[in-house]
C-alpha cells in the first residue's frame, strides 16, 4: 500500500462519475491504530456506564442534526434513494438510543444462587474485550456499521473501523460525525481502503473482530483470525425463502413478496431471494407477481422527492454475480416471465420460472432485484426446498391461518421467521436478529448486539471459610456420610433419596450420633447441618 498513490475513489454507481476520494491506510497506520486503541480503551472503559451512554446520546443528536447530509452521501455513494436511506439512518438512531437507555440494565451486574456456601456470595459482570476491529458491509453502510461500533463503545470497548471500499464516501462521512463529538472521537479510529486494509486490521490483532459481509470474505477473515486465536464474530448474509402456503392472502403475498424482492435494488441480506408457491395458486401468484412487477420504476434522482421504485446495483462486481445467475438458469431451463435486462448499472426487476436447485438463483445468494419462483406440491416439499441452503438467516410464510403459518415457521432453519410480510421484522431494534448455518454468529438488534462485545467475569466473595458451612465441612475428611446426606437433603428427588441418607448419617457416622446427643444444647456444628438438611426434607419434589 503506498500512500502517495493510493486512494479508493466515489463512484455515483447511477451516473458514472467521480465525487471524490481518501487515501488508502498503510499497513504502519493500522498498527498505529490499534495501539493507539489499546492504550485510550483504559481510560474509556474506566468512565462509568451511564457516562458512556450519556456520550453516546450526544452522538446521536449529531446523527439527527446530519440526517441531510447523510442521506445525500448514501445516494450518492449506494445509488439508493434519498428515502431509502433515510430509512437506514432511522433504523440506526432507533438502535442507538435504545442500547444508551438499556444498556446499564444489560451490563449490569447479576447476582448468582451460592449453592451450599452460604456465607459467601457470587456475582457476575459484563467486561470489554478491549479493542474491537469492525469490518462493514456497502449494502447498509450506516445502519450495518454504527449500531456495532455504538454497541461496541456502550460495553467499554475502543473500536478500529474499517468501511468498505465500495462504500468508502459514507466511511469519511462517519468518521466526521465522530469527530463532532470530541468526548467520543478518541476512542474510534478509522481505517479506510479494500481488502489489503482489512488484512493489516486482523494482523493487528484486535481483541475481537466483527464482520458483516459475503461468505467468501467471512472465509478469509476467519481463517487469517484462526491464526490468531481472534475471536470472531460474522455476519454473513441470507438466502432467504419465501413460502406462499395454500390459503395465502395471494394480491398481499404478490404485492409484498415483490417489494421484498426489490427494495433497494434487492441488496438487502433480508432480501427474499426464492419464493416456493403451492401449486394449487401457483399460477395466481405468479399473475400477480407480474402485475406488481411492471409497477415498479427503475431510475436514479438525488432529490428528496424520488419517484423511483429501485435504483441501480451499487458496483460492477454485483452486476457479474447478478447476471451470472440469470444465465446459469437460463441456461439450465429457467424462464424470464419479466425483465433481465441491463443499462449500465441499472438492471430491470427480473422474474423468473421453472426455476429448480441446480440453479445458482436458487442456492447462492444473488443480492439483486431477481425473483425466482418454484412450484411446490404441498407444505412438506415447500419447507424441504426452503431448508435446502447452507444459509439460514430470515424466512418469510404467507397463509390466512396464522397456526398453519406457525406451523411451518418451526420448521424452517433460519433465525427469524415473518409472517403475512417481508422485512419487517428486521426495522424492529429490540427483536433479536441473526441467522444460522453459514449466516454467520453474531447478534444484532436488541441486548445480544451490546453483550456479544463482553465477555463474562465472576466473582467469589466473602470471609474466610465458616466452620458451620456444609460446603466448609465436607473438605475434611471422614464426612463421607454427611456429605450424602447434604446431597440427598438439598438435591434428592423422592422421598427415599432426601431422607435415607439423613438417617444413616444420624445412626451410623459418629459426628451423627454425637450431633443427635449434642443438638438439645446447640453444642454441634453438624447438627446445625442436620437442621438444613432437615429443612430440605419438607420441600416439594
Amino acid at each position: 500500500m503506498d500512500p502517495r498513490t493510493e486512494c479508493i475513489e466515489f463512484i455515483n454507481p447511477a451516473t458514472g462519475e467521480k465525487f471524490g476520494e481518501v487515501r488508502m491506510s498503510t499497513e504502519e497506520e493500522v498498527m498505529r491504530a490499534r495501539r493507539e486503541m489499546a492504550a485510550a480503551q483504559v481510560t474509556w472503559a474506566a468512565k462509568p456506564l451511564k457516562e458512556r451512554a450519556r456520550i453516546i446520546k450526544e452522538f446521536q443528536r449529531v446523527i439527527i442534526d446530519a440526517t441531510d447530509e447523510l442521506t445525500a452521501i448514501v445516494n450518492q455513494d449506494h445509488g439508493k434513494s434519498r428515502g431509502d436511506a433515510l430509512h437506514e439512518v432511522i433504523m440506526t438512531v432507533d438502535k442507538i438510543h435504545q442500547y444508551a437507555r438499556l444498556s446499564p440494565k444489560w451490563l449490569g451486574r447479576r447476582r448468582v444462587p451460592p449453592g451450599l456456601y452460604f456465607f459467601r456470595r457470587y456475582y457476575t459482570e459484563r467486561v470489554p474485550f478491549g479493542v474491537v476491529g469492525i469490518i462493514g458491509p456497502w449494502n447498509y453502510p450506516i445502519d450495518l456499521m454504527l449500531p456495532p461500533i455504538v454497541a461496541a463503545l456502550l460495553a467499554g470497548n475502543t473500536v478500529v473501523v474499517k468501511p468498505s471500499e465500495v462504500a468508502a464516501a459514507t466511511g469519511v462521512e462517519l468518521e466526521k460525525l465522530f469527530q463532532r463529538v470530541p468526548e467520543l472521537a478518541p476512542f474510534v479510529r478509522f481505517i479506510h481502503g479494500d481488502g489489503r486494509v482489512g488484512a493489516a486490521l486482523v494482523k493487528s490483532k484486535p481483541d475481537l473482530l466483527f464482520l458483516t459481509g459475503s461468505v467468501k470474505t467471512g472465509r478469509i477473515v476467519a481463517k487469517a483470525a484462526a491464526e490468531h486465536m481472534i475471536p470472531f464474530l460474522y455476519e454473513l448474509g441470507g438466502k432467504d425463502p419465501m413460502l406462499v402456503l395454500e390459503d395465502a392472502d395471494i394480491r398481499a403475498a404478490a404485492h409484498w413478496g415483490v417489494w421484498g424482492a426489490f427494495y433497494t435494488t434487492g441488496q438487502a441480506c433480508v432480501s427474499v431471494e426464492r419464493v416456493y408457491v403451492h401449486e394449487k395458486v401457483y399460477d395466481a401468484f405468479v399473475a400477480a407477481v407480474l402485475e406488481e412487477t411492471a409497477k415498479f420504476t427503475v431510475g436514479y434522482s438525488p432529490d428528496i422527492d424520488n419517484p423511483y421504485r429501485m435504483g441501480p446495483l451499487t458496483f460492477e462486481r454485483q452486476c457479474d454475480i447478478v447476471n451470472t445467475h440469470l444465465q446459469d438458469a437460463i441456461a439450465k431451463g429457467a424462464r424470464v416471465l419479466m425483465g433481465g435486462q441491463q443499462t449500465g448499472m441499472f438492471i430491470e426487476p427480473t422474474v423468473l420460472a421453472d426455476v429448480d436447485h441446480t440453479m445458482q438463483v436458487m442456492r447462492e445468494e444473488t443480492f439483486g432485484p431477481v425473483l425466482p419462483i418454484m412450484k411446490v406440491s404441498d407444505d412438506t416439499h415447500a419447507i424441504q426446498m426452503a431448508n435446502h441452503s447452507e444459509m439460514g438467516l430470515s424466512a418469510y410464510v404467507w397463509s390466512r391461518d396464522l397456526a398453519h403459518a406457525k406451523r411451518v415457521a418451526e420448521q424452517l432453519q433460519v433465525g427469524v421467521v415473518n409472517i403475512n410480510d417481508t422485512m419487517s421484522h428486521y426495522p424492529v431494534s429490540l427483536l433479536p436478529f441473526g441467522g444460522v448455518k453459514m449466516s454467520g454468529n453474531a447478534r444484532t438488534h436488541g441486548a445480544g448486539e451490546v453483550t456479544q462485545f463482553t465477555h463474562t467475569k465472576s466473582y467469589a466473595v466473602g470471609a474466610p471459610p465458616n466452620p458451620i458451612d456444609p460446603a466448609t465441612m465436607v473438605r475434611y475428611p471422614g464426612h463421607y456420610r454427611l456429605g450424602k446426606a447434604i446431597l440427598g437433603g438439598f438435591f434428592g428427588v423422592t422421598p427415599q433419596q432426601r431422607v435415607a441418607p439423613l438417617l444413616d448419617y444420624l445412626t451410623n457416622d459418629p459426628k451423627g450420633r454425637q450431633a443427635v446427643t449434642r443438638t438439645a444444647v446447640g453444642l454441634s456444628a453438624a447438627s446445625v447441618v442436620g437442621v438444613m438438611a432437615a429443612v430440605m426434607l419438607g420441600r416439594k419434589k
